[in-house]
């Protein structure tokens, strides 16, 4: 199981999760759902580190290889607290944006 997964349940076949891995991986993820599979939405969802490589996952998609057919419908942010393996309470911060046609 990639770090991917451990982070974010496989729930919705529309969303793209934000990680280590290079980052035209998910450009070309977030192309690909609107290009051969036909979504009229994607969903872009990281956590932490990672948000900033989100916008730019967006922007990148949006601007360079969707020719700006598509838009940002959307974006959602929020915050978690939970006990880390040291015990003390930590927040991490995570954000959805979704693209649609």
């Amino acid at each position: 199981m990639s770090d991917d997964n451990k982070i974010y349940p496989k729930n919705n076949d529309n969303s793209v999760f934000i990680g280590e891995k290079p980052f035209m991986n998910y450009v070309t993820s977030v192309v690909m759902q609107f290009t051969t599979k036909g979504s009229s939405e994607v969903i872009i969802k990281a956590r932490g580190k990672f948000i900033s490589r989100a916008v730019d996952v967006a922007e990148v998609s949006r601007k360079r290889f969707m020719d700006n057919t598509i838009h940002i419908k959307d974006i959602k942010i929020d915050s978690e607290e939970f006990e880390n393996k040291e015990g003390r309470q930590v927040r991490v911060s995570n954000i959805e944006i979704t693209l649609a046609k």
